[in-house]
């Protein structure tokens, strides 16, 4: 008795080859992230950059945060030059966190990672992470000329799943942010 799967259903990478760039889609945007947070800077660009981003999120509210990272994480699901995007995006983060720690004294010694150990903060590597790795994976499938039909469920249940963790990242993130 032969069961073939139909074309829909058949997975176009096998578990441990998604599992490896889900991997490295978080590996490559903690280290983008941690080379934004080492630039150095001078106390009047932190400061500039400090009360730019302050005046960004002042008042941003759940929904605001859920929208500004649902919008990043949609463009790192775009073939190949989503992977640019969420290395942008970590390191733009990564600077923000060294302007910050330039301009609160008490966050001098903090390591940069740790807003990345937070609940929020994990939630977002994941989201990043699965964004980033599907990112490849499409360059893959195009190059590979695989049919569209067998990646757009996948593609569009891990866009789910990265909507999912971005709201809940938005809800545990929105009362840490100072009013």
């Amino acid at each position: 008795m032969n069961l073939q799967l139909p074309l829909l259903a058949r997975p176009t990478h096998s578990f441990l080859q998604r599992l490896a760039y889900f991997g490295i889609g978080i590996l490559g945007f903690v280290i983008a992230y941690s080379a934004g947070a080492s630039i150095r800077m001078t106390a009047q660009e932190a400061a500039e950059l400090t009360n730019e981003f302050e005046g960004q999120v002042a008042d941003i509210g759940t929904l605001g945060l859920f929208y500004n990272n649902l919008k990043a994480a949609l463009a790192m699901f775009v073939p190949g030059i989503g992977v640019i995007i969420g290395a942008y995006t970590a390191v733009s983060t990564g600077t923000v966190f060294a302007a910050l720690s330039t301009s609160y004294p008490e966050l001098e010694g903090v390591s940069p990672l740790a807003i990345l150990a937070t609940p929020f903060g994990i939630l977002e590597i994941l989201a990043y992470g699965l964004a980033m790795s599907r990112s490849w994976m499409l360059v893959y499938h195009l190059v590979a000329k695989t049919p569209w039909k067998r990646y757009v469920i996948p593609t569009s249940v891990e866009i789910g799943i990265a909507l999912v963790l971005l709201f809940g990242a938005a809800v545990a993130e929105s009362p840490v942010i100072p009013k």
